[in-house]
């Protein structure tokens, strides 16, 4: 009976991970969020009291997804905006194709 129980448990773990769709960035709720959360801050750091200015600058950090992934990430931590993972993903999606336009495929 516990082998069976066991059979049944990983036959139900194989299926279920093969079969839930890995979630989709929702850049409409990472345009969302960027005006909530990130708009106001960048917009006073640029000094010139426009958020744009940080991801146009000639000189930005910004250069590949990863960096991009990691800055969202660390204000998201350091600034405790309550981001979800799925959030910080839309937020790199609406930033990325507004802005960044880092080539996904290589």
């Amino acid at each position: 009976m516990k082998k069976i129980l066991q059979l049944l448990s990983l036959l139900a773990t194989i299926i279920l991970s093969t079969t839930v769709p890995a979630f989709a960035e929702d850049k409409i709720n990472g345009q969302t969020l960027h005006q909530a959360k990130c708009v106001q801050c960048h917009a006073d750091k640029s000094g010139l009291g426009n958020a744009d200015m940080i991801y146009l600058r000639s000189d930005r950090k910004v250069k590949d997804l990863i960096k991009l992934k990691s800055m969202v990430s660390r204000c998201n931590t350091e600034l405790r905006l309550d981001l979800f993972p799925e959030d910080e993903a839309d937020l790199v999606a609406h930033l990325n194709e507004t802005f960044y336009k880092i080539n996904l495929k290589k």
